[in-house]
């Protein structure tokens, strides 16, 4: 199997099975986000404890396999990590996409691996990111909950 094969089946199989897909039905941060372009639609939960650890991210939404595949793997990825991980993972990955960090950086994070199949279509880096953007903007709106 070539690797933008496999790039290929781990997208759809976090498409078609997304990981932390429903609702936070407790106290999160909420935040949505959407790309007004392709009709990509996010509504991403998180739940940070008291140590700073990101306890529970959940994300319910509507878009192309790309986007969604992007949430799953996202949520799987930082699920359990500290904040400054995450805020890390979030660099690489955005930076990745957007050309300004190697490709080969997603290769330490799993399946994370896959979007460097999506870098070459620049039209679908913004699929692609709506999730990471999403939950930069979680990690934000939960940051000023306790700098108040």
């Amino acid at each position: 199997m070539a690797f933008d094969d496999l790039y290929q089946e781990i997208i759809l199989d976090h498409y078609r099975n997304p990981q932390n897909f429903g609702e936070v039905y407790h106290s999160c941060t909420v935040v949505e986000e959407d790309n007004p372009v392709c009709g990509d639609q996010i509504r991403l939960m998180i739940v940070v404890n008291a140590d700073g650890l990101l306890q529970e991210i959940k994300f319910k939404g509507s878009g192309c396999a790309i986007s969604m595949a992007s949430a799953s793997m996202m949520t799987e990825a930082v699920k359990g990590k500290p904040i400054s991980t995450i805020q890390r993972i979030c660099s690489d990955v955005i930076g990745a996409m957007r050309g300004e960090k190697d490709p080969q950086v997603l290769e330490n994070y799993g399946d994370l691996v896959a979007l460097k199949g999506v870098i070459q279509f620049p039209a679908r880096v913004k699929c692609a990111t709506l999730a990471w953007h999403a939950l930069e903007d979680a990690l934000k709106e939960e940051a000023k909950k306790f700098t108040r």
